[in-house]
């Protein structure tokens, strides 16, 4: 699992955010790095508001673990180090600013922080001498839209709640509903503020058989997400999405990746990046959405709507079975 050309060097890990899905995502990279003896593991915080200077460690990141050594240093010296991974978007900004020409991942980015990442430094993703990898936390379009049609084969009718800002992830579904077969038909509305939150759902509910909420502003939003929540419930719609949460707030199903799982695909893909280092020109960064390793259903949901649905182990080896 260590990247090749980087076994013997070093694992640099920058956190610009304390959540716990990102603690979750270094402590799993830490194990592995240890249980691989691959080299040190170097973790560096980016302090509030600077993408230069290593804020102070906590007294976790100082100590050792087995066969890897912990320390913190300076953004600005880029050392030894063999990968660099980012985890979260100040990260992210912060080691596409930084010198070196050792092979970078960008993780735990949502598709609309990545595509303001790229339209931000344009030239930082796509330099001649460092390739970047970047790890999209939530799953491909086309692995929910087939949690969908795994749940409801014989529905065709998807609608969909999205901000002007949401267009990038509007235009991968929409992609996904037309390669689909038989393809999705697609209903979208679009809803600038809250305000216009209520207006839309009661376009989009009647020509609807199932709503999506997407990993958007109103995905983010707990209050905008439940407005959609009561309205699947009041029409009697399913609601899927792409987060455990939304499963437990009476969505009836999500494709999702823990931050331990992504964690050992950013590994994976930091091998390819490594390994593609050098190879010629620089087309640009290499871009995976998160697998989805894992399917929840909310079984009480299911029989509310009067669905039977199968059962989460089944649906997640449907959607890792390759299409």
């Amino acid at each position: 699992m260590a990247p090749r050309g980087a076994s013997a060097a070093t694992l640099t890990v920058l956190v610009g955010d304390d959540q716990a899905a990102s603690a979750e995502f270094v402590q799993q990279l830490r194990a592995d790095q240890a249980s691989s003896a691959s080299g040190k593991f170097e973790l560096v915080r980016i302090g509030p508001g600077t993408a230069t200077a290593a804020a102070e460690p906590a007294a976790a990141d100082t100590e050792p673990a087995a066969n890897a050594g912990v320390r913190t240093r300076s953004l600005r010296t880029a050392g030894d180090a063999g990968l660099t991974v980012a985890v979260g978007t100040a990260a992210a900004r912060a080691a596409l600013e930084r010198p070196g020409q050792e092979p970078l991942v960008l993780a735990m980015l949502s598709r609309l922080e990545y595509e303001n990442l790229k339209s931000a430094s344009p030239a930082a993703m796509r330099r001649g001498d460092r390739r970047v990898g970047v790890l999209l936390r939530d799953p491909a379009m086309a692995d929910q839209l087939a949690l969908v049609n795994a749940v409801l084969p014989q529905k065709r009718r998807l609608g969909v709640i999205a901000t002007p800002e949401s267009e990038p992830l509007v235009r991968e579904l929409q992609r996904a509903a037309q390669n689909a077969n038989p393809a999705w038909d697609l209903q979208v509305e679009i809803a600038p503020d809250a305000r216009s939150l209520a207006t839309a759902l009661r376009a989009l509910v009647p020509r609807s058989d199932a709503l999506m909420v997407l990993p958007d502003l109103i995905g983010d939003s707990q209050a905008a997400t439940l407005s959609v929540l009561h309205a699947g419930a009041g029409a009697g719609l399913p609601v899927f999405g792409a987060s455990e949460g939304l499963v437990r707030s009476g969505g009836l199903a999500a494709a999702v990746s823990t931050p331990g799982q992504l964690a050992q695909q950013a590994r994976q893909l930091g091998q390819k990046v490594a390994s593609a280092a050098g190879a010629g020109s620089n087309s640009g960064p290499l871009v995976e959405a998160a697998t989805p390793a894992t399917v929840r259903i909310n079984a009480t949901v299911a029989r509310g709507l009067g669905l039977r649905p199968p059962e989460e182990r089944e649906l997640t080896e449907r959607l890792a079975a390759p299409r």
